[in-house]
C-alpha cells in the first residue's frame, strides 16, 4: 500500500490596500467650443455681406450724378433726424460693424490657430483648386482688413497720402461724396487697388456665405444647393457692381 503523501496547506493570502488605479486624465473642452466660434463667424458674416451689398448698391447712385450721389450722402448723415443727432444713425451703424469686425477676426484667428495645433506635422503639403477659396481665406481677409483702413483714411477722414490732394471735408450743410470719388479713383494706382481688393472680396464672400449654410446646420441637398447660387449671386453682383465704378472714372464715363 503506498503511502500519500498530504496536500500541502494553501498560502495564506495576504490582504492589503489594493493599489490604486489612476485616471486616464480627460482632455478640457476648449472654451468656447468651435461650434460656438463657427456660428459667430456665421452670423458677422452674414451682417457683413448685408452691408457690402447694401454699400454697393448705394456707390451705384454715382452713375445718377452728383446732386444725386451728394443728397444719398447727405441722407445717411441726417437718417432719423432730429431723434438723433447729425450722423447719429452712421456712428451706430459704424459701432455694430467694429463688434462685428472684432467678433469675426477673433473667432477666426482662434479656429486657424486650433486647426494648426490639431494637425501639428501631418498637415496637407498640397492645394487642390477645390480647397483654394477655403485656403485662401484667411489672407484675402487680411488684405480686407488692410483696404478697410485705407478706405476710411481715403474717403471719410481724408488722410492724406490715402486721400487725394483735392479732398473736400463734408459740413453739416454740404456734401463732397461724388467729387470726392471721383478724385481718389481717377488715381490709377488706387483704381487698380481697388479692383484687385473687390475681386478678392468676391472670392471671400462666395466661400464665406456657402460656409454659413454648413455652419448653422443645413444639411439638405435642395437647401445646400439654393445657399450656394445666393452666395454666387451676392459675391458676382457685389463684384462686378463695385469693379464697374472705377473703370468708369478711369473711362471718363463717371467725371
Amino acid at each position: 500500500m503506498s503511502t500519500l503523501n498530504p496536500p500541502r496547506p494553501d498560502k495564506p493570502t495576504t490582504v492589503g490596500t489594493p493599489r490604486a488605479v489612476t485616471p486616464m486624465p480627460t482632455a478640457r473642452r476648449p472654451r468656447p467650443s468651435n461650434v460656438a466660434l463657427k456660428v459667430t463667424m456665421a452670423l458677422t458674416g452674414t451682417v457683413f455681406a448685408l452691408f457690402v451689398l447694401v454699400h454697393m448698391i448705394g456707390n451705384l447712385k454715382v452713375y445718377t450724378g452728383a446732386t444725386h450721389f451728394d443728397d444719398y450722402a447727405h441722407w445717411l448723415r441726417t437718417l432719423l433726424e432730429p431723434l438723433l443727432p447729425y450722423e447719429g444713425m452712421l456712428w451706430i451703424f459704424r459701432a455694430v460693424l467694429v463688434a462685428c469686425l472684432v467678433l469675426h477676426v477673433g473667432a477666426s484667428t482662434v479656429l486657424i490657430g486650433r486647426s494648426h495645433k490639431a494637425k501639428g506635422r501631418f498637415r496637407r503639403t498640397g492645394m487642390s483648386i477645390k480647397r483654394l477659396p477655403a485656403t485662401l481665406m484667411p489672407y484675402t481677409g487680411l488684405v480686407l482688413l488692410v483696404f478697410i483702413v485705407f478706405h476710411i483714411l481715403d474717403l471719410t477722414t481724408g488722410t492724406r497720402p490715402a486721400a487725394s490732394d483735392h479732398f473736400v471735408r463734408t459740413t453739416e450743410n454740404s456734401s463732397h461724396a461724388y467729387h470726392n470719388l471721383v478724385e481718389s479713383l481717377q488715381r490709377w494706382p488706387v483704381a487698380t487697388f481697388y479692383i484687385l481688393v473687390m475681386v478678392l472680396l468676391g472670392i471671400h464672400l462666395v466661400h464665406g456665405l456657402w460656409s454659413v449654410v454648413n455652419d448653422l446646420g443645413a444639411t439638405g441637398h435642395r437647401t445646400r444647393q439654393v445657399g450656394a447660387v445666393i452666395a454666387l449671386v451676392v459675391a458676382g453682383a457685389v463684384m462686378i457692381g463695385n469693379i464697374s465704378i472705377p473703370i468708369a472714372v478711369l473711362a471718363g464715363l463717371v467725371s
